[in-house]
This record gives C-alpha cells, sequence and structure tokens, in this order.
C-alpha cells in the first residue's frame, strides 16, 4: 500500500500541476489552446521515457492492443476537455467533485463490473464516505451564495 499511495501522489502531483497550469495560463481566441500544448509537452516526455525504456516490442505491442490505446486516448481527450470545462467554469475547488467522480466510474465500474475486481466491505464505506463528500460539499457551496 505504501508504494500504491506513493505513485498516487505524484499522479496527483501531476495533476495539481496541470490544473495550475490551466487556471494560470492566459485566455486565447482558441480556449483548448492550453489542453493543445499541454499534450504535445506530455507527450515528448512519454516518449522520451519511452526511449529509455525501449524493448524492441514496440510496434507489436502497438498492433496487439490498437483497439485498447484508442480507447485509452478517447478517455484522455475526454479528460482533459472535461478538465478544462469544469476549472474554466467553476474553479480548482471543484475538482473534489471530479475526484469521486472518478472513484465512482473507475473503481466500481471499470474495476468490479467489468475487470471483476474484488471489492469488500471497508472499500464499500469508503465509497459511501467518497459519495458523502459530494454532498457535503454541495452543500458548503450552496451556503456560500
Amino acid at each position: 500500500m505504501y508504494k500504491a499511495l506513493l505513485i498516487a501522489g505524484l499522479a496527483a502531483v501531476g495533476n495539481a500541476m496541470f490544473v495550475y497550469g490551466q487556471r494560470r495560463s492566459s485566455m486565447s481566441n482558441n480556449s483548448f489552446s492550453y489542453l493543445i500544448g499541454a499534450v504535445l509537452v506530455c507527450a515528448v516526455i512519454v516518449a522520451v521515457v519511452a526511449m529509455i525504456y525501449k524493448t524492441g516490442q514496440a510496434t507489436d505491442f502497438v498492433a496487439d492492443n490498437i483497439v485498447m490505446i484508442g480507447i485509452g486516448g478517447l478517455g484522455m481527450a475526454t479528460t482533459y476537455f472535461g478538465f478544462y470545462l469544469l476549472y474554466t467554469n467553476y474553479g480548482a475547488i471543484y475538482y473534489v467533485v471530479y475526484a469521486v467522480l472518478s472513484i465512482i466510474t473507475t473503481t466500481v465500474i471499470v474495476g468490479v463490473i467489468i475487470l471483476g475486481e474484488g471489492f469488500n466491505k471497508f472499500q464499500a464505506v469508503a465509497m459511501v464516505l467518497a459519495i458523502l463528500s459530494i454532498i457535503l460539499f454541495t452543500i458548503g457551496r450552496l451556503s456560500q451564495n
């Protein structure tokens, strides 16, 4: 669990950097310019890392997994568009809504239902508490208006 927590923490820091960059970038005529730039920088970094970890099986891997790569790419694009719309219209504070909805869609729908991964009562309680966090967040935001 310790290593998973560290890796998740690394991903969380990356996500925070992405949000910060979007919120602090200047407005442009093309509202997706930030996303395009960020995706290009990301692609270059991932390509460099992939070259460092080269195995010689990349062509076979892509050929064997082209549909899943397409689904993943569509998912990333959907995530980036969602981030853009959420943070531009509501601000970074609304990340909690995205995070909890991601918990539900990824853990329950993908992990448990589609992939058949195990899910115990403690994880179920954690899911209920995550949903409760959206309810409390909503109440908090409504009380400010």
